[in-house]
Order: C-alpha cells, then sequence, then structure tokens
C-alpha cells in the first residue's frame, strides 16, 4: 500500500478521486492551498485509490496522509 502525504501544511483545496478509481504515475490526486498557492499531490506509481482520508477544506499538517494506494 503506498501513501500520499501533505508535502506541507495547508488546506484541501481539492479532490480529484475517489475511492475505487485507477490512476496512472503522476496524476493529481489532491491539491492542497498554502500561502495562497496550490500544490498538486501526485501518485507516485500506478494504482487503485482505496482510501482517501481528507475532504475538501479539510486543514491538514506535513507528512499527514491524504490517501491510500494500493
Amino acid at each position: 500500500m503506498a501513501e500520499v502525504k501533505a508535502q506541507m501544511a495547508g488546506t484541501v483545496f481539492e479532490v480529484s478521486v475517489k475511492e475505487g478509481d485507477s490512476v496512472t504515475k503522476g496524476q493529481t490526486l489532491i491539491i492542497l492551498e498554502s500561502m495562497k498557492m496550490e500544490i498538486p499531490h501526485e501518485a507516485e506509481a500506478d494504482g487503485t485509490v482505496a482510501k482517501i482520508t481528507v475532504a475538501e477544506g479539510d486543514f491538514v499538517e506535513e507528512n499527514d496522509i491524504l490517501v491510500e494506494l494500493a
């Protein structure tokens, strides 16, 4: 199981996938907003979205798990 973690603290601006979706390496999964910048978080490998642990509007800390890929 691969985990996509927040690169910095911020607010979840957009969740681009849903559980069960197939994703490819480099595909944007979540966009965080921090310091008025949008930071995309991408899949590091092909897989399936097993679990999304955040929702749009949630505040996350650096290294919080955003998405789990199977």
